[in-house]
């Protein structure tokens, strides 16, 4: 069984029947099992700090300490040296590098600080009414008012960002919304990873509901970025609800899709009106029959890992054109079924995960990384990818990335669930 880069929680057992700790399987030893101390992971995963969280940390706490440092070199430098060297540049320095990262009742007093040491050097110098310890003063004081003012329009925009971002997450729920964690009686797992930190909405998608037909999903990636990529993730997503409830076959929706995208084009100007276009697959899990119905349209294929922990590809027999295409070509959508026992789970993913590159250039490899392995759940899975992905890529996320996963209840896998250490990459 294969140990992930994260802390998680996965199956106690293996394709015996037997668990781990019958045979000191990998990740631990033969005593190991629930409670046992877990071994600390490598630097970079969840829980662990990494050389970048931990250069960041440390950075942080540098400029958090730089202007006391800045104040107290410069008292330093002042007394140590001839009355021809000021350090005056160091104690007007301090407050407008506190001013962006502190408090500002502490960028106060910092500014505060920087004033009166300038002071008591001249005092103790005998020099405060001279001009050039008058003109040092006030030099310093006009950039402490600075700073102060600084700090205030610093907290402002600070306060406004916050703002956009609420607006932006909201958003992205009404355009995106998490799908319930169980539906027509299977258990759902979603995750959106945007490729920057304070951005939340992009071109990824999905959506799962459950129709008359059984359980239908999309998980799709718009071209492009910004307001038109978010334009056209509503529009698919519209028209996939819409057409779940009253198509009668994959078909169908996804014929549907095709015509809603080609409406948005058609009002759409320059390059985006040409080239706009949706990789997507869309699943149909009918109620107790055990197989899944896809149809895929340029996107990656989706993932079936089995109870036991195999792992099969789902490719389908003819790869087509994405969606918002059809002017390059015209054939008819065919749904490929799949079986899809008790005990396993679909994962769904977009580019953002299989084109993530290590720093040799290396695409994560998603099937690779799966096989094999054994979860609890979904989540577990999704947890295990995102994690996995984070320390293939040293936390360097160019890409948008949306994951589904769906998981089909099965009956008899023991309750008994241990966690397994963390493994470096070779």
């Amino acid at each position: 069984m294969r140990t992930w880069a994260g802390e998680l929680t996965v199956a106690g057992y293996g394709r015996d029947g037997r668990g781990d700790d019958a045979g000191g399987g990998p990740g631990g030893s033969a005593s190991s099992g629930p409670g046992t101390p877990r071994a600390p992971g490598p630097p970079g995963a969840p829980g662990v700090p990494g050389p970048s969280r931990e250069s960041g940390r440390t950075t942080r706490r540098f400029v958090r300490a730089l202007p006391a440092l800045m104040i107290v070199g410069g008292i330093f430098f002042d007394a140590l040296t001839p009355s021809d060297f000021t350090a005056s540049p160091l104690f007007a320095a301090a407050p407008l590098v506190a001013a962006p990262f502190f408090s500002p009742a502490n960028t106060g007093l910092t500014a505060l600080a920087s004033v009166l040491a300038v002071m008591g050097l001249r005092i103790c110098d005998d020099a405060l009414t001279s001009v050039v310890s008058a003109t040092e003063l006030v030099t310093v004081l006009t950039v402490s008012v600075l700073a102060i003012l600084i700090n205030q329009v610093v907290r402002r925009s600070g306060r406004q960002l916050a703002s956009v971002r609420v607006i932006a997450e909201a958003a992205q729920r009404a355009v995106v919304p998490v799908p319930p964690a169980r539906i027509g009686g299977l258990e759902i797992a979603a995750r959106y990873e945007a490729a920057e930190a304070d951005a939340f909405i992009g071109g990824d998608l999905f959506a799962v509901q459950d129709t008359p037909y059984g359980v239908r999903l999309v998980v799709g990636d718009v071209r492009g970025k910004g307001l038109e990529a978010v334009e056209a993730v509503a529009v698919v997503v519209g028209a996939f609800r819409e057409a779940a409830e009253t198509e009668s076959c994959l078909e169908g929706v996804a014929r549907r899709l095709e015509r809603a995208l080609e409406r948005e084009g058609a009002r759409r100007e320059g390059l985006d009106a040409l080239e706009g276009f949706t990789t997507a697959v869309l699943a149909e899990i009918p109620r107790a029959e055990g197989v899944v119905r896809l149809v895929n349209r340029g996107h990656p294929e989706p993932l079936l890992l089995y109870a036991d922990g195999e792992l099969d590809e789902l490719e389908p027999d003819e790869f087509a054109l994405p969606l918002g295409m059809g002017e390059l070509g015209d054939w008819p959508d065919r749904a490929k079924e799949f079986a899809y026992p008790a005990g396993s789970t679909l994962v769904f993913y977009t580019d953002g995960l299989s084109e993530a590159r290590d720093g040799a250039g290396r695409f994560y490899e998603p099937a690779v990384r799966l096989r094999h392995s054994l979860f609890p759940g979904p989540d577990a899975v999704l947890d295990a990818l995102t994690s996995d992905v984070r320390v293939h890529t040293g936390g360097k996320q160019t890409d948008d990335m949306a994951l589904l996963a769906v998981g089909r209840p099965g009956v008899g896998q023991p309750a008994r669930r241990r966690t397994v250490g963390i493994i470096k990459r070779p």
